[in-house]
Parts: C-alpha cells; sequence; structure tokens
C-alpha cells in the first residue's frame, strides 16, 4: 500500500529524506531539515506571488479554476445567485450554514441597526479634496472607524468581533455612498431601514441626484473599466473580427478574458450575464452588451484563446452592468469593496480560530553583496 509520503534524494550530499503529505500538501518547514551541513539554514521554497503556497486550511470557500467550479460553504454560487440575497449569502459565509428563519431575521435586524454612522465621520470625509479618488476615501474612512470603537482590538472577544462584523457589513455601504456624495458635491443622504441592504445603497448613492450622476469625468475604475474602453473603441460588431487579428498579433490584450484562477470559463461571468439582462429591464439596453456578446461569441470559437483558457471572467460584464445603472467608473473598485465585506471578514474570524496561525513573516533569497567595510565619502572613487 502506499505511503503518503514524499520521498526526497538531495542529490547535493545524496541523503534522502521522507516528508509526510496531507491533504495535497506539504509543510514548508519539514523541508528545513533538508542541508548540505552544520552551517546551513535548510532548504527553503520559492514562491513568487504565492503560485503554489497553501497560507492556511480554510472551509469558507471552494475553487476549482480548471473545470469553472466555485462554490461557498459548499453550495455552487450559481444557486446562491439564483436563491438567495446578499445578507443571507453572507450568513452563509461567516456562519457556516444557512440561517433559519429566526436566525436570519436576527441577523437582518442587527445590520440593518447599525448602518448609522458618527456624525464626526461626516467631518473627516469632509476633509478630503472634492476630487480625492472614492475608494480612497472609503478605505480610510474605514480605517478610522477603529478610532471610533477602540473596543474593536479585541480580537479574542468573540462578543466584540461579532459587533465589527456587524458594524463593517452594515456601515460599507453608509461610507461608500459618502464619499460618492462627497465627490460630487452633494448632500450626504441617511440609511433608510425601511430598505433592502441593496436598496438602501442605492437610495443613499442617488437619491435626488439624477443630474450630478451625470457629472463625472475620465476617471480609473480598474479591469471592467477597460473592458468598457475595449467595447467603445471596437464601435461596432462588424469591427470585432479585424480587433482580435489585432489582439491575436500582439498588439492587444483580450479585455475581461482570461483569470489567474479559472482556466475555464469562469462561472460567475455566466450569472452576471444573465443579471445584465435583468438590468437592461429596468434601465434600458447598454448598447455595449450586443459587441460584449458577439465578441465573447467569436472569441469562444478561435482555438487561439480555447488553447491559452482565454475566457470571459466576472469583469467581462460587470462594468456594463454599473454604467447602465449610472455608476461612475471610479466607483466600480468601492462596489468590490462592499462586495468583498463579508467574505473578508470571514477568512479574518476562521484565521483568528485557527491556532495553526501565526505571524506571517516570509522569508526572502538575498542576492545582494557579501559583507563589506564602510568605505570614508573622501575614500570614494
Amino acid at each position: 500500500m502506499s505511503k503518503s509520503t514524499l520521498s526526497v534524494t538531495d542529490n547535493r550530499t545524496g541523503k534522502q529524506y521522507e516528508i509526510p503529505i496531507q491533504d495535497g500538501t506539504i509543510r514548508a518547514v519539514d523541508l528545513r531539515q533538508i542541508k548540505t551541513g552544520d552551517g546551513d539554514a535548510g532548504l527553503e521554497t520559492y514562491d513568487p506571488g504565492f503560485l503554489n503556497t497553501a497560507a492556511c486550511r480554510s472551509a469558507i470557500s471552494y475553487i476549482d479554476g480548471d473545470k469553472g467550479i466555485l462554490r461557498y460553504r459548499g453550495y455552487p454560487i450559481e444557486q446562491m445567485a439564483e436563491r438567495s440575497t446578499f445578507l443571507e449569502t453572507a450568513y452563509l459565509l461567516l456562519h457556516g450554514e444557512l440561517p433559519s428563519a429566526a436566525e436570519l431575521d436576527s441577523w437582518l435586524f442587527n445590520i440593518t441597526h447599525h448602518t448609522i454612522v458618527h456624525e464626526s465621520i461626516k467631518k473627516f470625509i469632509d476633509g478630503f479634496h472634492h476630487d480625492a479618488h472614492p475608494m480612497g476615501t472609503f478605505v480610510s474612512t474605514v480605517a478610522a472607524l477603529s478610532t471610533f470603537y477602540p473596543e474593536a482590538k479585541h480580537i479574542a472577544d468573540e462578543g466584540s468581533r461579532q459587533n465589527q462584523i456587524f458594524r463593517l457589513i452594515a456601515k460599507a455601504p453608509t461610507l461608500a455612498a459618502f464619499a460618492y456624495r462627497h465627490s460630487v458635491g452633494m448632500p450626504y443622504a441617511y440609511p433608510d431601514n425601511d430598505l433592502s441592504y441593496a436598496g438602501n445603497f442605492l437610495n443613499m448613492m442617488f437619491k435626488a441626484t439624477d443630474a450630478a450622476a451625470a457629472l463625472y469625468g475620465p476617471l480609473h475604475g480598474g479591469a471592467n473599466e477597460e473592458v468598457l474602453r475595449m467595447l467603445r473603441q471596437i464601435g461596432s460588431k462588424e469591427q470585432i473580427p479585424a480587433y482580435i487579428d489585432r489582439v491575436k498579433r500582439g498588439e492587444f490584450r483580450l479585455m475581461g478574458f482570461g483569470h489567474r484562477i479559472y482556466k475555464n470559463y469562469d462561472p460567475r461571468a455566466t450569472i452576471i450575464k444573465r443579471v445584465a439582462e435583468e438590468v437592461f429591464d429596468v434601465t434600458g439596453r447598454n448598447p455595449l452588451i450586443d459587441i460584449a456578446v458577439e465578441l465573447e461569441r467569436i472569441a469562444l470559437q478561435d482555438d487561439y484563446f480555447v488553447s491559452r483558457k482565454l475566457y470571459p471572467n466576472v469583469d467581462f460584464y460587470s462594468g456594463i452592468i454599473y454604467e447602465a445603472m449610472r455608476f461612475p467608473m471610479d466607483m466600480f473598485p468601492v462596489l468590490f469593496a462592499i462586495g468583498r465585506t463579508p467574505g473578508w471578514l470571514a477568512q479574518w474570524q476562521e484565521m483568528l480560530l485557527d491556532k495553526e496561525q501565526k505571524i506571517a513573516r516570509p522569508r526572502q533569497i538575498y542576492t545582494g553583496a557579501d559583507k563589506r567595510d564602510y568605505v570614508p565619502i573622501e575614500a570614494r572613487g
């Protein structure tokens, strides 16, 4: 019967080692025993970008990029997107199971009643210049919350952790909306606890701002902004073949295609493509969607893209939806932050409770000069 170990022969010394394999991994510190002599600190791994290094054990999300699979706590995201809500999904991420009706009511109540921010937060935001990027304002204001809730530093206290989770999920849309309204010179709109989580955010963003929402200029929104620029550059469905030829010649990248993890069709893109049509039923059709759909169809029939596993990712359609909803491009990363807050908190909570975790201290491979003596300035060449 095969053993769950890795046999290693160090050809420098001829020594052999047996390293345990667990969950398809080996512990990097087990390599430290592989030495060439007493002065050797032991073998290390070199993995820029952590492409093949697991930093923790996690029960939150499962990804198989080659098969295009993404699951939250075991549930396919296709089912969650179709049947669940944002806050119910947030509960699942943080608690591990779907809530009962009573648990969901309590969860919604606690989130809803933490949406208000201290009045001094408005003064803090007012300190930013009017053209400050909303993401910079948002990140800075989230950091400033710790000064209003000093008990947040008691991370070992379960009650305190739970309060911070309520606060961050509840206040993220409020801070995001305040950052936007500050950037367009509009008065802040307070949360309305009678509205849904998403409805409340949209109300705080756009309440009495129809004209102001159209005033934003050339702003930066990230990957999905680049998709919008590309689709506008293409201009029409008839121009797609010529554009693809130029991509294949290396003149451009096909924005919104390819992903570091997903080497198959991004499952999030499948969902958001369907959502786009639902949004357009309300907002009116964004003409860029027709170019996007045709671009996707042609690209996925071309072996150049398929052989390189370049499939549409979530950014390919998200920008079109946000634009149809009249979000300015510089709000795109802030929208990402709101959506990812429950996941970040779930990972934070899980790692705090993981007894195997330690302060992260990545090692380096030193490639600099050997020891040398200081040379006085008058003696330097």
